[in-house]
């Protein structure tokens, strides 16, 4: 994606490109081809030309950048001989200079060069081009310039530094938020598909453009109509004598793609497909829509669809509704997508009815092109936007989702409801979208501090008291109402979200108590230095006058730096007496929302609560490990997939030599076949010894006998060994001192990636499912949090009187698995059991903690790999 939020297609040169490459040539400048060429150069000499054309791949390659059949930019370098060295170089047509086409070809090519083993850059740049220059310098790597003769001289290493990836991640989000700027904002509209008939679908977009206001031109498309609701309509979209920024399409399946391409030649900037009976009808409709949305990158427009409600923006100055709601939420602060074309006329009429404004609104439908993320990169920066809400039925990419979740809700809070839970079935989305486990997706949420709902209706509590009340600065809840009965209701719900009471008893005026007593007991709470956040509950007095409650309640709150939530007169949402409204007649931060239960206040509260302590809470560090040897683990890691390039399960001893290339300590362990083996194994680590089977289905059995404990001297040996079933080799293994065991795991979802599992070991916690779950990278705030999460944490803390664990050598162990897991996306499965972990006083040589077993399996890598630079999804 280029840099003004444009698409465009890069791929390796390749022979059949001359005549692209000439034509290139042809189109720059006479300063274009000097500042490239360092001379006069109007053509390439045939020689030139194909030397420029026919590439090794490997120590020469070049990349083309096109702009729907035309060449628009090349990029190259060539390795100097016998070293880690190679030339880079670029030519930009004048006419796409500025776009950033530069630094993406910089990011692609620098990708290439490592995964040959170039490890420097070096540019030759005539010093008054100087945009070139730039390009080198604001790439995030660090390099060494000289100047000789009107030429600067620049190298620098090309690894993937955190500068390098942080620059190239900020390069992403702007060229992105740039894109969906373009559909959002656009000047005009054009609607194809256009109809006088009120019953068909490009009737109702026409008339919501129309009734909403939209500020630009709109262009009605029918060629069988003169006018379409009073609107002088167009045979085609290329009849229309000015520009088109936006198309919107609602025309049958099979003419979409001839409206594309007459898009393409009326360089239309963005697309929303209404049109239904593309991916959601079965493969060959995946295949029209992954040629739609290819036809329409090519041309560089993004495409919103198809078979979705469309999209909306409440900015005065655009008041866009190219969608098929009649009616839309007013204007405000929260930023809505939605997945699901059908749902979204109910879900924006459920946002209307509780007075929730929208800044801007996008159904995604099939979401062939525009998703989630994409929305989250334009929300990142959008100054309009303070809350983000998604209904999610699916991800189209969980790693990249994680990043830009966790980036965004450092300063706006982004709310998720994820349907799915349990019923993995995505309706019309097979190909497009990846189903993540329950248990990912929960790690996914916790990690980047998403606040996730389990309902629409609360996705709608939390995002309306986000949008108008501050964050609390902690989980101290004052209750104040006017019913003793209510209020000991809330008090309960407030334990039970996990939040703590201020007081003792909620603060209860009586049904009989004046609207300044209401007052003076609310501004009492949030005066009160041991209140964060207040819940007022009112029951209508019968009598005059009640209408002043609602007044009292909404000036405290708009004074107050406490949020304050209300379950007020049986509404929902923000009534009147309670909203603050600014200049535009919006409510305002300080209006107080209001819920029709008391509990569903208090849940909404819990939540924002939770997020305010994740931000507050310090990113953490990813810690320091020295001892760590990643090369000798990476080379046994290559070793094993080219014995077996499918891959296949670790043995015990490439397990242990993995796991202490990563510092993991573990006890003596010997594999042995017979008695007397086992015997001298023995010996070795030292008596007592514990034996057990390899057998997959007698591991950990001790209940089966396939384990044989506290084993004191040869003859116990030899007799365990005889009692142990199958024939299968049998581990030897010195005991470990008493302890907890605990269970720590990696586990690698295809299509999200790495995530630690850690929970304390047993039947009963694995039929519980009693395991927490962080994703990675993991810092030491994270390592700390994991060990702490699981409900059976209390037997590692000193229960009933024992000894504490050492929860610091916990803590250095999940680090280490997670390092190991970060640099190897090839370990796919790790599990450690059991972790014997006990009290901090040194044991069993200096040890608290040892790691007893474990089994591992590599294969090739999965989502863990670095997705490189910069491109867009697969489209479907």
């Amino acid at each position: 994606m280029a840099a003004d939020g444009g698409t465009v297609h890069l791929r390796p040169i390749c022979p059949e490109d001359a005549d692209g490459i000439n034509g290139l040539m042809e189109r720059s400048s006479d300063q274009t081809r000097y500042y490239r060429f360092f001379g006069p150069m109007k053509r390439l000499s045939e020689k030139d030309l194909h030397r420029f054309t026919h590439v090794d791949h490997v120590d020469r390659v070049a990349f083309v950048v096109l702009l729907g059949d035309q060449i628009v930019a090349v990029g190259r370098f060539d390795r100097y001989p016998d070293t880690d060295d190679a030339e880079i170089a670029f030519l930009v047509e004048d006419a796409h200079q500025g776009r950033g086409l530069g630094s993406v070809l910089l990011e692609h090519l620098a990708a290439a060069a490592r995964e040959r083993g170039i490890k420097n850059f070096v540019a030759e740049v005539l010093a008054q081009n100087s945009k070139m220059v730039r390009v080198f310098q604001d790439a995030g790597y660090k390099s060494q310039r000289s100047f000789e003769d009107g030429v600067v001289h620049l190298t620098f290493p090309i690894e993937q530094t955190e500068d390098a990836l942080a620059v190239a991640y900020e390069r992403e989000q702007r060229s992105e938020s740039r894109s969906i700027a373009r559909l959002l904002h656009p000047s005009s509209v054009a609607v194809v598909g256009a109809s006088n008939d009120d019953g068909k679908i490009g009737n109702a977009l026409l008339r919501h453009l129309l009734d909403y206001g939209f500020a630009g031109p709109i262009y009605p498309v029918n060629p069988g109509a003169r006018h379409v609701r009073g609107v002088p309509a167009y045979a085609d979209i290329e009849s229309i004598p000015d520009d088109v920024d936006l198309a919107v399409l609602a025309v049958p399946a099979d003419e979409v793609a001839g409206v594309v391409e007459a898009c393409r030649r009326k360089q239309v900037r963005g697309l929303v497909v209404v049109s239904g009976g593309f991916g959601e009808t079965g493969p060959e409709g995946r295949d029209a829509e992954r040629r739609l949305v290819a036809a329409a990158r090519a041309s560089g427009m993004r495409v919103v669809g198809p078979n979705c409600l469309g999209m909306v923006n409440t900015d005065p100055a655009v008041c866009l509704n190219a969608s098929l709601a009649p009616m839309v939420p007013g204007r405000g602060r929260v930023g809505f997508f939605a997945q699901s074309g059908a749902l979204g006329v109910a879900l924006l009429e459920r946002a209307r009815s509780r007075n929730l404004g929208l800044s801007t609104f996008v159904s995604a439908g099939n979401r062939a092109d525009v998703s989630g993320n994409d929305l989250l990169q334009y929300w990142a920066t959008d100054p309009a936007t303070e809350v983000v809400l998604l209904h999610l039925e699916s991800f189209g990419n969980p790693r990249k989702f994680a990043r830009l979740a966790r980036s965004v809700g450092r300063t706006k809070p982004v709310v998720a409801v994820k349907s799915g839970r349990h019923v993995n079935v995505t309706p019309g989305l097979a190909g497009t979208s990846v189903a993540v486990p329950e248990q990912s997706v929960a790690a996914l949420f916790a990690s980047a501090g998403v606040i996730r709902v389990e309902t629409v209706a609360q996705m709608f509590d939390v995002g309306t008291l986000l949008a108008h009340q501050p964050l609390p600065e902690g989980p101290r809840v004052a209750v104040v109402g006017n019913s003793t009965a209510i209020g000991v209701l809330v008090a309960d719900a407030v334990l039970e979200e996990g939040m703590e009471l201020a007081s003792d008893a909620p603060v209860d005026i009586g049904v009989t108590g004046s609207p300044e007593e209401f007052r003076a007991a609310l501004q009492a709470a949030v005066d009160d230095e041991e209140v964060d956040a207040v819940v007022a509950v009112f029951l209508p007095p019968l009598m005059a006058g009640s209408q002043e409650y609602g007044p009292a309640l909404r000036d405290v709150a708009q004074a107050s730096a406490k949020p304050i939530v209300a379950s007020f007169l049986s509404t929902e949402g923000i009534p009147p007496e309670l909203a603050v409204l600014d200049a535009e007649g919006v409510p305002a931060r300080g209006s107080v929302p209001s819920f029709s239960t008391p509990e569903r206040a208090v849940i909404a509260l819990a939540k924002v609560a939770e997020y305010a302590r994740w931000r507050r809470r310090p990113v953490g560090e990813l810690a320091e490990l020295p001892d760590v040897d990643e090369d000798a683990a990476r080379t046994l890691v290559r070793r094993v997939l080219a014995d077996a390039p499918a891959g296949r399960d670790l043995t015990d001893g490439e397990l242990m030599a993995l796991l202490a290339a990563y510092g993991v300590p573990l006890l003596g362990t010997r594999t042995v076949t017979d008695a007397e083996e086992a015997v001298a194994a023995a010996d070795a680590v030292g008596y007592p010894v514990v034996l057990k089977s390899t057998a997959p289905w007698l591991r950990h059995r001790s209940d089966l006998g396939g384990v044989r404990l506290d084993l004191v001297d040869a003859d116990a040996v030899r007799t365990a060994f005889a009692a142990i079933p199958s024939g299968d080799p049998v581990i030897v293994q010195e005991m470990a001192a008493p302890g907890v065991a605990t269970v720590v795991e990696i586990v690698d979802d295809p299509s999200f990636g790495a995530l630690v599992s850690f929970g304390l070991g047993g039947v009963a916690t694995d039929l519980l499912g009693d395991r927490a779950f962080r994703t990675l990278p993991l810092t030491d705030l994270d390592a700390a949090e994991l060990v702490r999460e699981p409900r059976a944490f209390p037997l590692l803390d000193g229960y009933r009187g024992s000894e504490p664990v050492d929860l610091g050598a916990l803590e250095d162990l999940l680090l280490r698995v997670a390092r190991l897991a970060d640099d190897l996306p090839e370990v796919l499965r790790l599990r450690l059991e059991p972790v014997i972990v006990g009290p901090p006083n040194p044991w069993h040589g200096g040890r608290s903690l040892v790691v007893a077993g474990g089994t591992a399996h590599v294969g090739p890598p999965t989502a863990r790999v670095d997705p490189g630079p910069r491109r867009m999804r697969s489209p479907v």
